[in-house]
């Protein structure tokens, strides 16, 4: 992590999983089998935020929930890719269609299925509460917990460096 603030100059692009990153990770199952989740206010205005500044923002999730969709667009995000069975295809298809280098890109993921892809990442990120082994990659490692702004603290770091964050 010594480097951690020098690789954040090169950011231009965060990708974000959903269930232990933007959310706790818990769901709340109602009749029917529809998924509730919590989501952290404070996220949300900075993935906002990022967006109104011209950073590219998007989200690689496994989980297929719709409502998930719309509270993201909501907040500017278009770029929203859920039902991802191979994150890595994904991250390469959003390199490739905005022409970004690894360096530029900065991934937050909490749990085995992120493993690849944070490789892959120039700057790899994850919340307190991830799995070891996510922790053994990262240049960073949020003191925030999943669900409880550890999205907010990477995209606000970035912000403050390159002094875009009000």
């Amino acid at each position: 992590m010594d480097n951690f603030k020098q690789k954040l100059t090169h950011v231009t692009c965060f990708i974000f999983d959903v269930d232990g990153v933007l959310t706790d990770g818990s769901l709340q199952l109602l009749p029917g089998g529809e998924q509730i989740r919590t989501m952290n206010i404070r996220d949300g205005y900075a993935l906002q935020a990022a967006v109104k500044a011209g950073y590219r923002v998007a989200i690689i999730s496994g989980g297929k929930s719709e409502s998930v969709r719309t509270r993201l667009n909501g907040l500017g995000v278009k770029d929203v890719y859920l039902g991802a069975d191979d994150k890595s295809e994904k991250f390469d298809e959003l390199a490739n269609l905005y022409e970004l280098k690894a360096e530029n890109i900065l991934y937050m993921g909490d749990d085995m299925p992120d493993f690849e892809v944070m490789k892959k990442s120039g700057v790899a990120t994850c919340p307190a509460d991830a799995a070891p082994e996510i922790k053994t990659i990262c240049h960073y490692v949020s003191q925030k917990k999943g669900g409880e702004g550890c999205a907010r603290d990477v995209i606000e770091q970035v912000m403050r460096l390159h002094e875009k964050w009000k």
